[in-house]
């Protein structure tokens, strides 16, 4: 059986910086450990990065969430420190919105039948990349990790974990 784990968006400003929170800066152990784990097991990784530009403030994006975060080549951009080198031979998808069509098309082409997803944030790019990649692949077995995972606020993560069990995606 083929498998891939999607780190979703493990960055700085989502940890602890422009948009970092504690529920964030819990996680990062039980993701560490979960990449290590995949790897031990031979399983392919691919790591999502929220990529913005410096025009971001004139976005769409930028005009609902003014918050400048993840502007390609700075701190805040970069995967947190305790994941960088776990990250580096894995495939890296930059992605200027919250879902990115390119993971689903990989991991369409790579014929994964079971995809496990963790990462940041629960209620916005995770379930947005869960969503697609259910959607492109309606036959793969699309789980997503609630320990590995957290939400803008504790609540928004619990509403996006029950929406995504309504669109057969499992929970772990």
């Amino acid at each position: 059986m083929r498998e891939l784990l999607v780190v979703v968006d493990m960055q700085t400003d989502f940890v602890d910086g422009a948009l970092g929170t504690k529920e964030a800066q819990n996680i990062v152990e039980n993701v560490v450990t979960k990449v290590k784990s995949a790897k031990e097991c031979g399983k392919d990784i691919i790591f999502t990065m929220d990529t913005h530009q410096e025009n971001y403030p004139e976005t769409q994006e930028g005009k609902k969430l003014p918050v400048a975060h993840c502007i390609k080549g700075s701190k805040g951009w970069e995967i947190i420190p305790k994941l960088q080198e776990l990250a580096q031979d894995c495939m890296i998808v930059e992605k200027p919105s919250f879902g990115s069509t390119q993971l689903a098309h990989i991991a369409a082409r790579g014929q994964y039948e079971r995809i496990e997803l963790v990462g940041l944030c629960t209620d916005i790019c995770v379930i947005s990349n869960a969503m697609i990649l259910k959607s492109s692949l309606p036959e793969a077995e699309i789980f997503v990790d609630a320990n590995c995972c957290a939400g803008v606020s504790p609540e928004s993560h619990r509403n996006a974990l029950e929406a995504m069990k309504m669109c057969q995606i499992e929970i772990l």
